[in-house]
């Protein structure tokens, strides 16, 4: 049977409640969905990034692509859950090479930062035009637009030379840099995002790379006030602005839903 968006007006809010079981496939079948959108605008392709979901049952493991498998070919069935250890608890495919095994930064970082924030259902990160160099200046977002100001006040910097997030607790130095903030820049590496849906977490990763090539782009841009960036960042929505995005995204970067299974 083909998958169908719902409308607009009958989507469920970002936090549905559902059983165990369905909330479980839910969040597979949107971290394939956000692969794809990822693998739509071209990023991913050397490999480079990860979307997470914590298990709703096993809230200390996490669903991750495994490795090897291009981005704008996820499916859920393509998807690993990860324990604690970095070993694969459950998926991949044996009928064919069996798991691969989860990217290694990508639990390095998913693994400490999803177990210091409990809230948290995803992260979010991968090697972007914008985002990438825009992390090079070690500087944090200015209101100098609209979905600037979604960040300005939720946002921190991981001001660290370790790239390549060797191991956990490189990414748990990651972890205490985020705090409690959305979004964290990686100090010449990139973007990471984190959301309380995986939607939220997706959407948001897109709107940063969006504001950081903005950044790039108008670099001596004047930046609005204080006050009206508060201002354009309550009517954005702490949590509720990166699951809307994803709502666009997903239909137009990913039209039939039922190709992720």
């Amino acid at each position: 049977m083909t998958l169908t968006y719902p409308e607009f007006a009958d989507i469920d809010g970002p936090h549905t409640v559902r059983s165990v079981e369905d909330e479980r496939i839910h969040r597979k079948r949107m971290v394939a969905i956000g692969y794809r959108i990822f693998g739509a605008l071209h990023w991913g392709q050397l490999g480079d990034g990860h979307i997470s979901a914590r298990d709703p049952e096993q809230s200390d493991h996490f669903w991750l692509l495994d490795y090897g498998i291009p981005f704008r070919l996820a499916t859920v069935d393509s998807l690993i859950l990860v324990s604690p250890q970095g070993t694969v608890a459950a998926g991949g495919d044996p009928e064919s090479l069996g798991s691969r095994g989860p990217n290694t930064a990508g639990y390095n970082i998913h693994s400490p930062v999803l177990a210091a924030r409990p809230e948290v259902v995803s992260a979010a990160h991968t090697h972007t035009g914008y985002g990438t160099p825009w992390s090079a200046m070690a500087q944090p977002f200015a209101p100098i637009s609209q979905e600037s100001c979604r960040f300005v006040f939720d946002q921190a910097l991981f001001d660290d030379e370790e790239l390549e997030v060797q191991s956990p607790e490189a990414g748990a130095r990651i972890a205490r840099s985020l705090g409690e903030a959305n979004l964290c820049i990686l100090r010449n590496h990139g973007l990471l995002t984190v959301g309380t849906s995986v939607e939220e977490a997706v959407g948001l990763f897109v709107l940063a790379e969006r504001v950081a090539e903005v950044h790039i782009k108008a670099p001596n841009a004047t930046p609005i006030s204080v006050d009206g960036a508060e201002i354009v960042a309550q009517s954005l929505g702490r949590s509720t602005g990166g699951f809307g995005v994803f709502q666009w995204l997903q239909r137009d970067l990913v039209p039939d839903p039922s190709v992720v299974g």
